[in-house]
């Protein structure tokens, strides 16, 4: 008998406090339970990340690609066993969206110090992260605590990120010639930044007004 766990007489399984169930297949992870696939496939995206770095640094452009490419591959396959299996938890709430962050703030640093990327970009997919950051922190430290909705222009800033990467990493690893490509994909990039930036801006001081109550802001659904 495993301790704090029930007995059912009918089907022979034990149902545990702490999200397990145990069955003759083995234990299931429940919904909540940080130990799921996806969180699985999301820590080894951002272990994928130095070995991506180092790729950058050796200039291995093949290997830097297929890095990425698995990366954003893995991304997707994590969302669909999450909905697919109900396998949501609070952690991969976090942890998802912090592994796409770092790995793509990775490649544009990387890219940029490579001079395959302009410098100033970086500067501005950067900037914009740190800032968001820093306003959640402060909203919290104020006992305004805000949650970061995604909005539709934040979505298409990090679509536009993800496809100029890939393609930046792709033109030298199979030998293209894409400067007008990226050239348009930097554009876009940089507008929709900005545009994003100051749509969070504009409402976080929204949230930060002193006539709201903090109380209303604290629900918010993602």
């Amino acid at each position: 008998m495993i301790a704090g766990c029930e007995q059912d007489p009918a089907s022979n399984a034990k149902d545990c406090r702490h999200g397990t169930t145990m069955t003759g297949d083995g234990p299931k992870h429940g919904p909540g339970h940080p130990l799921t696939l996806p969180n699985i496939i999301t820590i080894a995206r951002l272990c994928g990340v130095p070995v991506l770095i180092w790729a950058l640094i050796e200039r291995d452009w093949t290997l830097a690609f297929a890095i990425f490419v698995v990366a954003g591959l893995s991304d997707a396959v994590d969302g669909v066993i999450a909905r697919r299996w109900n396998q949501h938890s609070e952690l991969g709430l976090y942890l998802d969206p912090i592994a796409d962050k770092v790995l793509l703030v990775s490649v544009f640093v990387g890219l940029a110090l490579l001079e395959r990327l302009p410098g100033w970009l970086a500067i501005a997919v950067v900037s914009r992260d740190l800032l968001i950051v820093a306003a959640v922190l402060l909203s919290y430290v104020m006992g305004r605590p805000v949650t970061v909705r995604p909005l539709l222009v934040s979505k298409l800033n990090t679509v536009s990120q993800i496809v100029l990467a890939g393609v930046a990493l792709g033109e030298p690893a199979f030998d293209l010639s894409l400067t007008a490509e990226i050239e348009f994909l930097v554009a876009v990039t940089v507008v929709l930044t900005g545009v994003s930036a100051a749509a969070y801006l504009v409402d976080w001081l929204r949230h930060m007004n002193p006539n709201d109550d903090p109380s209303d802001r604290r629900g918010d659904p993602q």
